[in-house]
């Protein structure tokens, strides 16, 4: 708050909402939505966005609506909601994606009650809008005065992705290699203690759900079996880890990286990626031992570190040091564009 109003930036907070989510009274009252400030606004459209789920939007919204009514104001409130996409099939690769993407915070996909009763229409929303939409409803009618304009919470949500959908099966392949990558996503944070294991089962059973495994996504298989070779070649592996790193190029052509003393599998396997795109023949090194030599010595003898194998960020800028003496080195440096946007593990 401190940083923003020092560069002249007007900051409002939002407090914890008295009584919510049960006590209506209290929440549309001077004690509820009343003791936040009102933002000031002055177009007709006002976007509210934030960070992620559970950061206050729907609250400052409501907040606003409240304080619109007291000021003589009707306006209103909707939701841009992309995910669940309310008007394809519940198990759906795209929904069971969203699933897997908000695993960590234990989201899951249902047919929206509240349509179906209003409207006789089965549409698709999930647990959390359904769970809050009953006292949505009251505070909505509490703030208005008159009937909710909304009855269903998939009436609220602004989403026309489903229409979007031209060609069903790439989508449902993209679904489905996301779901993968979420697995594998989590399965770092839960060692890096940022999940639990609840989330990392839950998207393992949201595989199965959808029919695919790890292995399914190409690049899975060929660095599994990089690390395999890994291990039975001279020079490769460091202090007793062997891995193993793989990348799909945009012709489908995949390329592998193995790590070593000197580079992790990452740098490795960049390195090689460049080099095919560029043809330069595999015995030829880009990078300049004498800019490894220097920074192997700065991570050593100025840093103290232990592991002296260069990770990708400094592989790179190896790269960039040595294209400035090396022509091989400067056409690699030049491929790297290329690797935007290809698949990795």
């Amino acid at each position: 708050k401190n940083k923003l109003e020092r560069q002249g930036i007007k900051v409002y907070t939002h407090a914890f909402t008295s009584g919510y989510p049960n006590d209506v009274d209290t929440i549309v009252s001077s004690q509820g939505y009343g003791a936040n400030s009102y933002i000031e606004t002055h177009n007709k459209l006002v976007i509210v966005t934030g960070p992620g789920p559970g950061s206050g939007k729907m609250a400052t919204c409501l907040s606003q609506l409240y304080h619109d009514y007291h000021r003589g104001i009707e306006s209103g409130y909707a939701k841009f909601e992309t995910f669940p996409i309310w008007n394809i099939p519940l198990k759906h690769p795209v929904n069971i994606a969203y699933e897997a993407a908000t695993a960590d915070i234990k989201d899951f996909n249902l047919v929206d009650p509240f349509h179906l009763e209003s409207y006789g229409e089965t549409v698709i929303n999930y647990n959390r809008d359904v769970e809050v939409f009953p006292v949505l409803r009251r505070i909505l009618e509490r703030i208005t005065g008159s009937a909710a304009m909304y009855k269903s919470p998939t009436d609220m949500g602004v989403n026309r992705a489903g229409f979007g959908i031209v060609d069903d099966q790439v989508v449902q392949d993209a679904a489905r290699q996301e779901i993968i990558s979420r697995y594998f996503r989590y399965g770092c944070e839960y060692i890096m203690g940022l999940v639990d294991k609840d989330t990392v089962d839950r998207t393992a059973f949201l595989m199965e759900e959808a029919g695919v495994k790890p292995e399914d996504r190409r690049v899975v298989g060929a660095a599994r079996r990089a690390s395999e070779k890994a291990q039975k070649e001279k020079g490769k592996g460091n202090e007793g880890i062997f891995c193993g790193a793989a990348l799909e190029l945009k012709s489908g052509k995949i390329i592998t990286g193995k790590n070593s003393p000197l580079l992790h599998a990452a740098s490795s396997l960049i390195l090689n990626a460049t080099k095919d795109l560029a043809e330069i023949p595999d015995r030829i090194h880009i990078l300049s031992p004498n800019v490894i030599e220097s920074i192997s010595n700065f991570k050593k003898n100025i840093l103290n570190m232990k592991t002296l194998s260069l990770d990708l960020e400094e592989t790179l800028i190896s790269l960039s040091i040595s294209a400035t003496h090396n022509p091989s080195a400067q056409l690699a440096m030049e491929e790297l564009r290329e690797l935007s946007g290809c698949e990795a593990h």
